[in-house]
C-alpha cells in the first residue's frame, strides 16, 4: 500500500503547488509588484467577462475595472457599431441584424474577439470581455480561443436585474462613444449636461435605447445567454451581483469578487498544506 500512499502524497503535493502559484499570482494582480499598486502585475493580469441584461450597468462598471487593473475592454457592442459607422461590410451586415435585436454570426464576433486579444497592446494585462459570449457554443470557442495561450477565464460576473427597472435606465441613457463611458439622465447625470465628465465632449443616445427595441433585446438575451450562466456556473467561476444598487455599491461588490477570489484559493492551500503536514 506505500506505493499508493506515496503517489497519493505527490498528487497532493502537486495540488499544492499549483494553488501557491495562483495565490501569487492573486497577490501580485491585487497589491502590484512593488507592494503600492492595486494593479496587476504585467505578464498575467485579470482576464473576465462581464454579463447582464442591455442596461445593467456594465457601461459602467468595465470602464472602472479596465482603469484599475490596467487590462484591455472590450465591449462588442461598440465594435460592431464602429463597423456600422464606418459602413464596412461587416458593418452593413451587423446593422441589419441589431435593428431586429438579433445577434451576429459566431464567427462574426470570435474573429473580432481574436483580432483584438492579438493586436491590443492593452489586452497584454487581461482583458474585460463585454457582451461576449453571449451564447455556450460562443463560450466553447473563447475557451479554445485562450487554451492555446496556456490562459483560462478567471472570472464571469452577471449583473442581475429585474427587466422592469431596464426600461427606465435604458430611456435615459446616455453615451460617451469615444470611451464607452455610460451615465443616465436621472440616476448617474454627468456632472455637465450632456457632456463627458472626463473629456467634456459630447454625449449621445443611442437610437436603439427605446422601449421596443429593448424587449426584444431582453428576450435575445434571456433566450440565448441565460444557459452561459449555467456553462460558467459549473466551471465554478461565475457570480453574481445585485445591478439594482447604486453604482457605488455594485463596484464594491465587483472588488470583493476579485478579493474573495484570492482568500478562497489562499484558504486552499493552507487547508491541503495542514492535512499534508507541510505548514510552515
Amino acid at each position: 500500500m506505500a506505493p499508493i500512499i506515496d503517489q497519493l502524497v505527490d498528487k497532493l503535493k502537486g495540488t499544492v503547488d499549483k494553488l501557491e502559484a495562483r495565490v501569487a499570482e492573486l497577490e501580485a494582480r491585487l497589491e502590484g509588484r512593488d507592494g503600492t499598486s492595486s494593479s496587476p502585475a504585467s505578464d498575467d493580469g485579470v482576464r473576465m467577462i462581464i454579463m447582464g441584461p442591455p442596461g445593467a450597468g456594465k457601461g459602467t462598471q468595465a470602464p472602472r475595472i479596465k482603469d484599475k487593473y490596467r487590462v484591455c475592454h472590450l465591449a462588442t457592442g461598440d465594435m460592431l457599431r464602429e463597423q456600422v459607422s464606418k459602413k464596412t461590410e461587416l458593418g452593413r451586415q451587423a446593422k441589419k441584424i441589431m435593428d431586429q435585436g438579433g445577434l451576429v454570426s459566431d464567427e462574426i464576433m470570435v474573429n473580432m474577439i481574436k483580432h483584438e486579444l492579438e493586436n491590443n497592446t492593452e489586452c497584454k494585462n487581461g482583458f474585460i470581455l463585454d457582451g461576449f459570449p453571449r451564447t455556450v457554443a460562443q463560450a466553447e470557442r473563447l475557451d479554445s480561443m485562450l487554451s492555446p495561450r496556456s490562459q483560462t477565464l478567471q472570472h464571469a460576473v452577471e449583473l442581475q436585474i429585474d427587466d422592469g427597472l431596464l426600461v427606465s435606465r435604458i430611456t435615459g441613457r446616455l453615451i460617451h462613444p469615444a470611451s464607452g463611458r455610460s451615465y443616465h439622465k436621472i440616476f448617474n447625470p454627468p456632472k455637465e449636461e450632456m457632456k463627458d465628465d472626463v473629456t467634456g465632449e459630447p454625449l449621445i443616445q443611442r437610437s436603439d435605447d427605446n422601449a421596443d427595441t429593448l424587449k426584444k433585446r431582453l428576450s435575445t438575451y434571456h433566450d440565448q445567454t441565460g444557459p452561459v450562466v449555467g456553462y460558467y456556473q459549473r466551471t465554478g467561476i461565475w457570480r453574481g451581483i445585485d445591478a439594482s444598487q447604486e453604482p457605488g455599491q455594485v463596484w464594491k461588490s465587483l472588488l470583493g469578487i476579485f478579493n474573495d477570489d484570492k482568500s478562497s484559493v489562499s484558504a486552499q492551500a493552507g487547508n491541503l498544506m495542514s492535512k499534508l503536514g507541510l505548514q510552515k
